[in-house]
């Protein structure tokens, strides 16, 4: 009886609850739409080092811009610009081969956009089907390097699209969204924008070899007698 009524007394006082560990409140979770985004498209719990959110920064070039700019990528754009009017199927697996470079990417997305492109010109007279395949690699550019999408160019511009960019989920639903018809409606000409924002930054991959250390043994030494 006497076990009982401690028991009993134990489980009645609020300091004893107050001090029992399980009773302890936890930290609430942040919720993982107000975590914003890395350039790698994950989600970062503090955002930037002194806590504000990371800047997003605009294409190098415009998506009309087809010819290019006039510096040292030049020749390269003029390039861009031909394989998007003539093969738009090289110029994309070119794209995601220098964006994943893994051994066979460029065949694995090149001849699938092949197939869709002579489907859709055949069937529907214009490339309609490609665009649905190529526009996640838009996203994965945008993603990787931290750009600004289409809302918060709107944003940027005319002050549109300001609710949107609240939420951090619904800001980057809009934003493939955006990307997707981009690719719909705009399709050469984002191929063209996303090669010349890849070769700006990534190298090709059959250039990354790594440099060669070659050791020369010193030359043969000969110690001449003293007479």
């Amino acid at each position: 009886m006497a076990d009982d009524k401690q028991l009993n007394h134990e489980e009645a006082s609020p300091l004893l609850h107050q001090a029992h560990p399980k009773s302890q409140p936890s930290l609430p979770e942040t919720p993982e739409f107000l975590l914003g985004w890395t350039a790698d498209g994950l989600p970062l719990g503090h955002a930037s080092v002194v806590g504000q959110p990371m800047g997003r920064a605009p294409w190098n070039s415009s998506i009309c811009a087809c010819l290019g700019q006039s510096d040292h990528f030049c020749s390269s754009d003029l390039e861009v610009c031909l394989l998007g009017s003539v093969a738009p199927c090289v110029l994309y697996g070119s794209n995601v081969e220098r964006l994943g470079s893994a051994p066979g990417t460029f065949a694995n997305h090149c001849m699938p956009y092949t197939g869709l492109y002579i489907i859709g010109n055949s069937c529907f007279g214009w490339n309609c089907l490609a665009p649905w395949f190529s526009y996640p690699s838009r996203t994965a550019i945008r993603r990787r390097f931290n750009l600004e999408g289409s809302c918060e160019a709107l944003n940027r511009s005319c002050g549109c699209c300001g609710n949107i960019l609240e939420d951090e989920v619904q800001r980057e639903q809009c934003e493939s969204a955006c990307d997707l018809a981009t690719h719909v409606f705009c399709h050469v000409c984002a191929l063209c924008q996303e090669g010349r924002e890849l070769r700006r930054r990534l190298p090709h991959p059959g250039f990354n070899a790594q440099p060669v250390l070659v050791m020369i043994p010193p030359s043969e030494q000969t110690m001449g007698r003293e007479a």
